[in-house]
């Protein structure tokens, strides 16, 4: 039995053996032999020269031969000697026998015995298929490639049937196993069988293997990245795996989150390294699902040093921003924007922007951040220039809200005007800069241009924004234009979902209390009564398209049950 196989040359890197020796059963041996009668296609020669030399049965002598080949770069040739041995009729012997595994007490020693001293060997063998596997990868034969690697680990669940241990592992053997877990789902996706690739990741996470840190953490990150960007839907997780109240995910996004939140608490408690595109990808999700703040959470609790303070001010903001929080963002931008720190950042000039053009006691304060913003765009930078004059015609419209004096607001609502126009040239294709004018010159009692850009902005959009409906139905109804106004309203309701209808059905409600038809305006006030009705038995309150439906509560740190980490036990074993 082998006890013992080592090579030795000038350099230790992997891959490389030119020259050196071989160790095996204490007798040792130096390869220069071996590899010229290999370079004379001699395999049987060089096999019996090994077996000779070292004292090694057919299948380790031909596993050897194979990984020397394999190293000195001779793909074919090293596929060629994997191909003359019976490598599962060796992964057989090196199992257990039938009546050792049937007495656990009795033959407990002798069990851990045999696989003390059959590891050596074993590894030797389960090497050879992995070379076997990357030899075909290699040669673009990816199909073939992933069922070797496959067989890499069917055998090394056939040998240690509760998981490799977690002491007395050869270091060899578990190098092997290691790089086969973390090999075969890529394979399957080099291969374009994106579902096997799905079993193969989580094969990798939910099965005993004795992962390092670093190796489960990539795979756990290849997977998520798979399940984020790959457009292939993966079936819940079978009911094997499942245990009584862990959390199970139920899509792709579910399960990449997860993911991606493990992996960020074995960075915080220091088992693998820092990784930035792990919190890239985990705010590319969240984004998709709307919980910027469960992102801000994540990010409040980096360690310090990870993100430059600034940078961390300016990203909490914005989450806090999507969440709906916007004194708390603007609080945040406040204190990136001091003079100490980066009083010009475009970014987040331009968030405080926006934050302050929502209401109109900050508006003034929005006015500051928009031309502080516009003052530092460079020439050629005309995208932000052109947010700029918008934000800041968006504060000044705002702000002429809080004006007492009529020629004050008038004034303010001109010079809104004036910087929304000129924001065009710089922003002609943005939607939103369409309606921001169309409303400006509604308030501002020019009816007719205020029309033009009501049904731009419906062309536009093709009628699928319910806001553009509702500003052509207002400006028409100013103008005393009650029926097409009614027309419209009908047309709107025709081509939006019921749930979303509730705020056509009250301006309708009110055309015809404007046209003196209080009986048509109860009927329509029935409708909307009806659809309140049921929404309310609906459910629940209605999730958003992208909706997550997972416990936000403990995803994340899982800190306070840990009962959810149940659906990846081998990932996180001590927390």
């Amino acid at each position: 039995m082998v006890q013992m196989l080592r090579s030795r040359s000038t350099t230790d890197s992997e891959g490389e053996l030119s020259v050196g020796e071989v160790r095996a059963n204490g007798l040792c041996m130096k390869t220069t032999e071996v590899e010229a009668k290999l370079d004379e296609g001699n395999i049987e020669e060089a096999e019996s020269s090994l077996r000779e030399g070292l004292s090694l049965n057919f299948e380790e002598a031909r596993a050897l031969l194979g990984r020397l080949e394999y190293q000195r770069g001779n793909v074919e040739g090293a596929l060629r000697v994997f191909d003359g041995i019976d490598l599962q009729a060796a992964i057989q012997r090196l199992q257990p026998s039938f009546s050792e595994r049937s007495h656990p007490r009795k033959g407990r020693s002798r069990i851990e015995s045999f696989i003390t001293v059959s590891q050596h060997a074993a590894g030797l063998v389960l090497e050879a298929i992995y070379l076997k596997a990357k030899s075909l990868q290699k040669l673009g034969r990816l199909t073939e490639a992933a069922h070797e690697c496959k067989s890499v680990l069917d055998a090394v669940e056939r040998i240690f049937h509760h998981g490799i241990p977690n002491v007395q592992v050869d270091s060899k053997l578990q190098e092997t196993v290691s790089q086969a877990v973390e090999l075969f789902p890529e394979l399957w996706k080099q291969a374009g069988c994106y579902h096997e690739a799905m079993s193969a990741y989580r094969r990798a996470l939910l099965s005993q293997w004795n992962l390092d840190n670093d190796c489960c953490a990539r795979i756990q990150k290849g997977f998520a990245v798979f399940l984020l960007y790959s457009g292939v839907e993966a079936a819940p997780p079978s009911l094997a795996v499942q245990m009584d109240g862990s959390y199970v995910p139920r899509n792709n996004l579910e399960e990449a989150i997860l993911l991606l939140m493990i992996l960020l608490k074995k960075f915080y408690l220091g088992k693998t390294k820092w990784d930035p595109s792990v919190m890239e990808h985990l705010t590319f999700a969240l984004s998709l699902c709307s919980q910027t703040s469960v992102l801000a959470k994540q990010l409040e609790e980096v360690m310090p040093g990870v993100f430059h303070r600034v940078d961390r001010w300016i990203t909490l903001a914005l989450c806090y921003s999507g969440a709906g929080q916007s004194s708390t963002s603007l609080n945040l931008l406040r204190k990136s924007l001091h003079k100490h720190e980066r009083p010009y950042d475009l970014m987040a000039l331009l968030l405080a922007a926006k934050i302050c053009s929502e209401d109109s006691l900050l508006a003034a304060e929005g006015v500051g951040y928009a031309q502080r913003a516009i003052s530092n765009t460079q020439g050629t930078d005309h995208h932000f220039k052109g947010v700029g004059l918008r934000m800041l015609g968006l504060c000044l419209a705002k702000q002429s809200k809080a004006s007492l004096s009529d020629a004050e607001r008038a004034c303010l609502q001109s010079e809104a005007l004036k910087k929304l126009n000129e924001a065009v040239p710089f922003e002609c294709d943005n939607l939103d800069l369409i309606f921001e004018l169309g409303v400006q010159y509604a308030e501002h009692r020019n009816l007719n241009v205020a029309l033009r850009y009501a049904k731009q902005f419906i062309d536009a959009t093709g009628g699928s924004t319910l806001k553009g409906w509702r500003l052509l139905v207002m400006i028409l109804s100013a103008q005393q234009r009650f029926s097409e106004a009614e027309a419209v309203t009908d047309a709107a309701l025709n081509v939006t979902a019921k749930w979303e209808q509730g705020s056509l059905l009250r301006l309708k409600a009110k055309l015809k209390i404007s046209e003196s038809l209080p009986m048509d305006a109860i009927e329509t006030f029935c409708s909307l009564l009806a659809l309140a009705q049921a929404q309310r038995k609906s459910l629940g309150p209605r999730p958003s398209v992208h909706q997550v439906r997972f416990c936000l509560d403990c995803i994340p740190f899982f800190g306070r049950n840990k009962v959810h980490l149940n659906f990846y036990p081998d990932t996180l074993p001590s927390i």
